[in-house]
């Protein structure tokens, strides 16, 4: 089937069938714009915290290394974001002087999780439109063409003689809705499987240094 042909099912379509393709050709639009996005991101991200674990321990001054990310917004992403919500709640309190260390840890460590959770938002962002539009989409092209094909066959009842060749074109009008929607939904849902995959990597890795990190300072509270 080529462009050509595409373009004359679209134009011949009726009003509803060629809004569930402009709908299904949008949000196809979007998930590849997002899957890219995505892929990108995530590259990033797993450099980014291998590059900071790597700093971290190769045996740097912690205080150094938090002064060098509070000066640099722009790195406070990743695994830098939750080491700096940690070690400067865990500085705060230790000035205070007066604070247990049991409660201090309690408060460090909730200071990581709350780090965590924002970073968790942006590693599993627009992952939720891929699954939507990898599950939906083949129900909405299913919608336009059994739409189509009960506007084809309603076209019918208006004739005398009925003909294949009469109803064909409608059909195949139609069966272009459900073969958009499998055109969406199949990159999309591959693309969510494989995001997801890595996000869940990226988050056993942020968990892994948050109980590591938690054990350096609480040996350091207790000194």
């Amino acid at each position: 089937m080529t462009n050509a042909s595409l373009w004359i099912y679209f134009l011949n379509a009726g009003l509803v069938v060629k809004s569930v393709m402009l709908i299904l050709m949008a949000a196809s639009l979007a998930s590849w714009t997002f899957i890219f996005q995505r892929a990108f991101f995530l590259k990033k991200a797993r450099s980014t915290a291998k590059k900071f674990e790597d700093k971290f321990w190769s045996g740097a001054d912690l205080s150094k290394l938090f002064v060098h990310i509070d000066n640099r917004p722009e790195e406070q992403s990743g695994l830098a974001h939750v080491f700096h919500a940690g070690f400067k709640e865990f500085v705060r309190l230790r000035q205070q002087g007066d604070v247990q260390s049991d409660r201090m840890m309690e408060s460090v460590q909730r200071a990581m999780r709350i780090a965590n959770s924002r970073e968790i938002e942006q590693l599993e962002k627009h992952l939720n439109f891929l699954a939507s539009v990898g599950s939906v989409s083949p129900y909405v092209g299913l919608f336009g063409t059994v739409w189509g094909i009960m506007a084809s066959l309603q076209a019918l009842g208006h004739v005398q003689q009925a003909s294949i060749a009469m109803v064909a074109p409608g059909i195949s009008e139609a069966l272009v809705a459900t073969a958009i929607g499998l055109f969406a939904a199949i990159p999309a849902m591959l693309a969510y499987n494989r995001l997801s995959a890595r996000v869940e990597i990226l988050l056993n890795q942020y968990e892994t240094f948050q109980e590591e990190f938690f054990s350096v300072l609480y040996r350091q509270a207790s000194e």
